[in-house]
Formats: structure tokens, sequence, C-alpha cells
């Protein structure tokens, strides 16, 4: 089915139905790690810390092979016991002063790490709060939860253990290099031929993981957002009998998900294996040349135990480095998703000076009013009216002609990209923007209610009101009726979007939120549409009071609750096609007249 043109755009899909995921393209991992610095230098005290935590135990770490070969020459070979026994409890000591500075600096960078956790996620979320709707409309739920989680998690991961292992592991390299050239340095070049094999190996591999693991991400982010669609509209696809379609389409897109996963770690994984054979090799070549050198040179079994329990310290760094690249790519390719995000223009932002109103008359004008939600394609062409203050201004129209635009355009869902709107006379730029959605009530056709208790969800739009003002509002919208009712009436605990009430109470409780606002001007979207003939007769008394002496923009398909609207507005293609009241536009036998002899011939 084609977009309507008023609707907003939305995620585009394969003619199966699925979505297509965005193009993967190399980033700047450069920049990525400048971002994530920014985030973690704000606790430099802490990270001073851990850094001298390693530098100390990176220290004790590397005196112990140098005194098990000192203790080999000087006491065992010598069969000097109580010697031998004075040295291994010194090495005792060292290897526990390292194990206990080890576990300091893990516990502190773990302190460091979810702080900065925190921070980035409370900003990512307060970038989820400040974001046009459209952005919401081009972007799936679920990969945007997604990067609210498992990508922010990648990044922990990785802030927790690879900072550390990287400092100590650079520090252990620098540090037994330093100690086998103070042993022998002519077995120690033999040790470091094999780093440019290692290196090599490394940067190849490197190479070819990191665009595996963004398309990883990436997969998974669209296959998250696949099973949210799927969960959220399950009554959906049960109805139109669509779970097999739906299975396909979940298991295509798990396959891409398993496939880019596979490649990034199978790629990745060549790590362990090359790794262990370079390291085996540069001990077998150690081993080798100190058995030549001991019986040509007479080296010491000493320094050849030292220069093997060297070797073996010297590589483990390297391996570490190496295995920390599935971690460290995937934080990386996650970074880059959460700051695509950040880096996304927020909401439009009030002018300088914006004025605070305390309360709107409600005089509404729409001057040459064109918008469209993706450039060249224009939604509203020209729109022109007024309502005066206390209003009621029906807007009805065929489903995509524009209607809900307009009302999106009067709470600055969007900006118009052509004329102007005035309110109270100022053009609406001028008022703050949260003051302009202050001082205006909505009910939507598409209810939603949040977890917690009813009382909690009518109060939602004036929180710091009274149980008996709460109670009120529920009155007049006729949803105390229902309500008191409930297990534990206003204290009744709501599952998340409402599910464990009827469609028609969700909406009564949504009117009593509106009411309970007492809002300046008031928008209607389909509020009665999802409730019983007798329950409308009710809301509509309700409404009846809400509307007196406010302005109030309905947008209605039952044309029969809009008959007694001051003025109507009659929306086709982004055009107003007709306007007037009802009387007017039945005698002027236009669009409004056809649809009301349809109505009645129903």
């Amino acid at each position: 089915m084609n977009k309507q043109q008023g609707e907003p755009p939305v995620p585009m899909r394969h003619p199966g139905g699925r979505f297509t995921g965005p193009v993967v393209k190399p980033k700047n991992q450069k920049e990525t790690l400048l971002r994530i610095w920014s985030y973690l230098r704000v606790q430099k005290v802490e990270l001073i810390s851990v850094v001298i935590f390693v530098i100390i135990s990176t220290l004790l770490s590397l005196v112990g092979p140098f005194l098990i070969g000192k203790t080999i020459d000087d006491y065992i070979v010598k069969l000097d016991v109580p010697g031998a026994i004075r040295m291994a409890l010194i090495l005792a000591g060292v290897y526990i002063a390292s194990s206990v500075l080890t576990w300091l600096q893990t516990f502190v960078m773990i302190r460091v790490s979810q702080k900065t956790i925190r921070r980035l996620r409370q900003h990512l979320f307060e970038q989820y709060q400040s974001l046009p709707l459209a952005f919401y409309d081009k972007k799936q739920q679920g990969d945007l939860m997604s990067r609210m989680t498992n990508d922010i998690e990648n990044l922990n991961a990785a802030l927790s253990q690879s900072v550390i292992q990287i400092v100590s592991s650079f520090l252990t390299i620098v540090g037994t290099a330093f100690a086998l050239f103070y042993l022998d340095w002519r077995l120690a070049l033999v040790t470091l031929i094999i780093i440019p094999l290692i290196v090599y190996a490394t940067k190849q591999i490197i190479k070819r993981s990191s665009v595996n693991y963004k398309a990883r991400q990436r997969d998974l982010g669209n296959l998250n957002g696949y099973i949210e669609e799927t969960i959220s509209n399950a009554d959906i696809i049960t109805l139109f009998g669509q779970e097999k379609s739906t299975l396909a389409e979940f298991k295509e897109a798990n396959e891409r998900l398993r496939g880019s996963a596979m490649r990034a770690d199978i790629i990745s994984g060549f790590m362990g294996p090359i790794n262990n054979f370079m390291n085996n090799l540069g001990l077998s070549l150690v081993i080798g040349a100190g058995a030549i050198m001991a019986v040509t040179s007479g080296l010491t079994i000493g320094v050849i135990a030292s220069f093997v329990t060297y070797t073996r310290q010297f590589f483990r760094p390297i391996n570490q480095l190496s295995n920390l690249l599935n971690t460290f790519q995937s934080a990386i390719a996650g970074s880059e998703r959460v700051f695509e995000v950040l880096d996304e223009t927020k909401e439009v932002a009030d002018i300088e000076n914006a004025k605070e109103k305390e309360q709107f008359s409600g005089d509404v004008k729409f001057e040459n009013v064109q918008f469209a939600y993706e450039t060249g394609k224009p939604v509203l062409h020209g729109i022109d009216f007024e309502a005066k203050a206390g209003e009621t201004v029906a807007i009805v129209g065929p489903t995509g002609s524009g209607k809900t635009t307009i009302i999106q355009l009067l709470t600055r869902f969007y900006d118009a990209t052509g004329g102007r709107i005035l309110l109270d006379g100022e053009p609406i730029e001028h008022y703050k923007m949260t003051n302009v959605r202050d001082h205006v009530g909505v009910v939507l056709q598409d209810t939603y209610l949040f977890s917690g208790t009813v009382r909690e969800n009518i109060r939602f739009g004036k929180l710091h009101a009274t149980d008996d003002e709460v109670e009120q509002a529920a009155k007049i919208a006729y949803a105390h009726n229902f309500i008191k009712y409930l297990p534990e009436q206003y204290d009744t605990v709501l599952t998340s979007g409402g599910l464990n009430l009827s469609q028609g109470q969700r909406q009564l409780i949504a009117i009593a939120r509106a009411i309970l606002e007492d809002p300046d001007i008031l928008i209607l979207d389909e509020a009665t549409s999802s409730v019983d003939t007798m329950t409308e007769v009710h809301i509509q008394k309700g409404l009846n009071n809400l509307m007196e002496g406010r302005t109030s923009f309905v947008i209605a398909h039952r044309l029969k609750t809009i008959e007694n609207a001051d003025q109507i507005l009659v929306i086709k293609d982004g055009q107003i096609l007709e306007q007037g009241n009802h009387d007017s536009l039945m005698k002027e036998q236009g669009f409004y007249a056809t649809l009301q002899r349809q109505l009645q011939s129903q």
C-alpha cells in the first residue's frame, strides 16, 4: 500500500515486508575514540590511580622472572636450601602484592566504566527526548532500543576490561623487552624476531574484522526492531493469519545476523590460533638459541629459565591485545551508532528571547501555511483559516489529506516550511515550545497508557494535581463509571500500554488526562473513535463542557459529532476544499454534502 500524502515517512520495506538496513560505511575510529575519551576524562583522578596501580603491579610481575633466574643460579644450583626458601618467600610476597594491586585496578576501572556508561546512557536518553518526530518516523523502535542497550553494553565491556589491559600490556611489553636486553641482548634479538609477523597478522585481521563488526551491530539492531514490531502487533498478525510469513521474515533477518556475526567472529577468531603459533615458535627459537649459547658461550641455566618465563610474559600481553579486538571492535561499532543518534539535529530550538505566556486566549490563524515531511514532496498547500477564541473548528477529509499534519504544526511537533501560524496574534515561533505545549491539550486516536496506576496515568498531564482533581476529571470524562469497579479503583496497576483495559476504557482515561490538564486550546484527533455509541454520548457531554470557552480543533470521521462546530474545514490533497459551518456547506452541495449523503445511505 502506498503511503498517503498527509502521513509522515516511514522506514522503507522490501516487497516481502522486511526492513532494509542502512548502508554500512566505514567511520573515523580515531574520532570515535576521542569522543569516548571526552566521557572518560572527567574521572582523571580515578584513571591516574588505575595507571599507578597498573605500573606497580606490572613492575612486580617483571621482578618475578628475574628472581626466579637468580634463585636457580645462586641458590638451587649451589644447593643453598635456606637461601632458596628465603627467595621463595620473597617471590610469594611479590606475586601476592601484584595480585592485590591487580584487583584494585580492576575495581577502580569498573567504577570508572560504570560512571562513564551512566553518563553516556543519560545523554542518549535525553537526546531521545529532544529529537523531532521526523527522526522517529524514519527509525525502528527496536533499533533505537538496541543502541541504548546492546551498543552501550558493548562499550561498557570494553572500558571495564580493555583500558586496564591495554596499559598493562604496553608496560609489560616495554618492561619485558628491557629485562630481556639486560639479561642477554643476543637472545633478546632472537625473541623479537617473531614480532613483525605478529604485527602483520594482527593488522590484516583488524582490517577485515572491523567492517564485519559494524555489519553485525546493524543486523542486530534491525532484528531487534523486527522483534519489537511483531510483539507489539501480535494481534494484527494473528487476525490476518500471517504467522508463517512473519516467521519467514524473522528467519531471514535472523540469518542475516548469523551471517554477519559469524563472519566477524571467524575472522577475529583467527587471532588466537595465529598468535599461539607465533608464541610457540618464538619460545622454540629462544630455547634452541639458549641451548646453543649455553654450550658455546656459557649462558647460565638461570638466565635461560628467566628468558623462557619472560618470553611467555612478553607474548602474553600481545595475545591479550589481539583477543581484545573482538570486544574493542564491537565497542567501536556500537559507539559509532550511539554517537550517530547524539549527532542528530535536535527539535527546533526556541528563538532568542522567546516569550512565555501564562494563559492564551486561543486565537489561531494559519496564513498560507505549507509543509513537507520530505523535500520536494509537499503535504500542505497554502492553508488559510482563522479560529477565534472559544470557537470549535472541525477538520474533515479523506485519509492522508493532511488533517493530522495541521494539528502537528499547531503543537509544534513540526514547523511549517512556508507561511506562518499565529497564536494570539503572534507567530507561534515567538513563544517557547514548552509554553505552547503546556497550554494545548491533545487526545489522540491511538491512546497510549504507561505502566502504573490509573491515577498516575490521568495525572500525567498535571503531575501536581490532587486526588480529588483526578477523580473530578475522570467523572467529567465518564471514566469514573468503570474505574470505580476496577479491583483497586484508581490505584489499579495498568500494564504497559494499558492492555488490561479495553480500547474504549483507555480512550476515556486519555480524555480524563486532557481534561485534568485544563488547556487553553483543545485538540481531539478521533477522540471518540474507539468507544461505543452509548459511551460516545456520555463523552460528548463531557467534551462539550470542556470545550466551552476554549478554542477546540476536532478531527472526526463521524460527521454527526461535528455538526455543531463553529466552522468546518474540508481538507483534500493538502488543501482546504471547502470552509464554513454545517448548514452553509450542505447548501453548497459540494464535497462535504457528498460525504454526508454517503454516511446517511450506509
